[in-house]
């Protein structure tokens, strides 16, 4: 059941960075020129000040849809798209050089079911329906490692209680950290929201998925010898 406009505040508190170093010419025109027709929709507050629902399935058909928040340089996301022709993918990140990566994969060697939305996911959690989401993966989010910032981690009510909505029943939440703290917190409050996880041994944490991609973020945490987990649940 969808329930309609969920937030009409006109603007929220973003911690993270939207821009690093500058922006290559090539890359701004990626921006310009790509940005419009990938998005999943109108998410945005200058763009849908009403909050109104996105239709996916007039822009995506009879797909099944995956959501990755934070998608980096776009990676893990290209390559599942590729791996999943027939399952259209929604990748959140707000932070524009990332965006601008996966801009340039998708010049190169197009994937027809992926959608990006360079921004916040809260506004993106505001506008999709109710258990409109098949699977959703949350992948070497930001650690904000001092303790007074860890309510600003992804795993916290904020984030989770919009994220369970939105999934289907029995769906799967994939979670990758290298940093311990965020094990522990992802292990507390993933539950909290309606999650169960999955691992009934250490392997479960400790081997990746079948189809994983290792990033070039994981490969530096592990030269520098830190230890990725990989974590499962499902929403109940």
């Amino acid at each position: 059941m969808n329930h309609g406009p969920r937030n009409r505040a006109l603007k929220r508190n973003f911690y993270g960075r939207i821009k690093g170093h500058n922006l290559k010419p090539h890359q701004l025109a990626w921006l310009d020129e790509d940005l419009d027709a990938l998005r999943p929709g109108l998410v945005s507050y200058e763009h849908n000040p009403e909050r109104k629902l996105l239709d996916l399935k007039a822009r995506f058909g009879d797909k099944p849809v995956w959501l990755e928040v934070g998608f980096g340089a776009g990676e893990h996301l290209y390559h599942m798209a590729a791996l999943h022709p027939d399952v259209a993918f929604i990748g959140c990140e707000p932070y524009l050089n990332g965006v601008a990566m996966l801009l340039g994969k998708l010049r190169r060697d197009p994937r027809p079911n992926v959608s990006v939305h360079a921004g916040d996911v809260r506004d993106l959690f505001d506008v999709l329906p109710d258990n409109c989401l098949q699977k959703a993966f949350l992948l070497y989010p930001d650690p904000w490692p001092k303790a007074r910032h860890h309510r600003r981690r992804f795993v916290t009510p904020e984030h989770l209680d919009p994220l369970h909505r939105v999934l289907v029943q029995d769906s799967e939440f994939r979670v990758a950290t290298d940093i311990p703290d965020y094990v522990r917190q992802t292990m507390e409050e993933v539950p909290r929201a309606g999650f169960n996880w999955l691992g009934e041994q250490p392997e479960d944490w400790r081997d990746p998925w079948s189809d994983w991609l290792s990033t070039r973020y994981e490969q530096k945490a592990l030269r520098e010898g830190r230890v990725p987990h990989y974590m499962t649940f499902r929403r109940t």
